[in-house]
């Protein structure tokens, strides 16, 4: 399902103006209620937004528990405003609801909605992997996700994330107009499926910032393939918690950055 809407816009080439409709992928908030209690709200594309939040709880450090979580979905009128409340038993919130976010929490920002420079560090032992991957892979699971990003095809807006087993095949992708969004979306999908043990790749398809990392290091992901540019941040991550990051992933080319042990090359 493409998530684009029409705009009509003036094109000039050549000083030559043409009045066409362009295909615009969409942004609207989703205010995330946990036991009828505002927690933030996430500008995204709108479509698997249970995923999303599945996705965002399970990175926050706020519910983590194998049993199903209960929605509550409050629809506006107004251009794919969305209220989603969460109901979780007080037992089983985690430690990160005391972080509440008291921000917008926009979807190009790693950091929105962080009270204090502490807030951004994540703690645990870093990931014992003994899986590999053969770097001529890669560009052929580029291919699969490139193939199912219908909503960038449409409006050249979206970014996508893909995660993949050790055999290579594809477990889910997801789309949002969010970097953030799109890996809460594929990492929500798969809890929800019980099947996140089973990712070892994670694609996306744009740049690479630490809470991306820290993201992966949660799900024990370790391997993660950008497209564009890792940060500085995302690299001291990938290193400290053994996650091989690997950024300029395009055609036959490509830059590992930390924990190049992973790939055969």
């Amino acid at each position: 399902m493409t998530q684009v809407n029409a705009y009509q816009s003036i094109k000039v080439s050549n000083n030559i103006s043409n009045k066409l409709n362009d295909n615009l992928v969409i942004e609207a908030p989703l205010q995330i209620n946990i036991n009828e209690e505002a927690y933030t709200v996430v500008m995204r594309t709108p479509y698997n937004d249970t995923d999303l939040i599945t996705g965002l709880l399970y990175a926050e450090d706020i519910y983590r528990s194998n049993e199903p979580l209960s929605f509550n979905i409050t629809t506006k009128k107004d251009n794919h405003h969305d209220i989603i409340n969460v109901t979780i038993d007080k037992e089983k919130i985690g430690k990160g609801y005391l972080n509440k976010r008291t921000l917008l929490s926009v979807s190009s920002c790693g950091i929105c909605g962080k009270k204090e420079i502490n807030d951004i560090q994540v703690s645990g032992k870093p990931i014992k992997n003994t899986y590999t991957l053969s770097s001529n892979k890669i560009q052929q699971m580029f291919l699969q996700m490139t193939s199912l990003q219908f909503t960038f095809k449409s409006s050249g807006g979206s970014h996508a994330c893909a995660l993949f087993n050790k055999n290579q095949k594809l477990l889910t992708c997801k789309e949002d107009i969010g970097r953030h969004n799109a890996v809460d979306k594929c990492i929500g999908s798969l809890l929800k499926e019980k099947d996140l043990n089973s990712a070892k790749i994670m694609l996306v398809s744009g740049r690479v910032s630490y809470e991306i990392v820290s993201k992966a290091f949660f799900a024990k992901i370790p391997i993660i393939i950008a497209v564009s540019a890792c940060s500085s941040l995302a690299v001291d991550f990938a290193k400290e918690f053994g996650i091989c990051l690997i950024g300029f992933s395009r055609d036959d080319k490509m830059t590992i950055y930390a924990n190049p042990q992973y790939i055969n090359y």
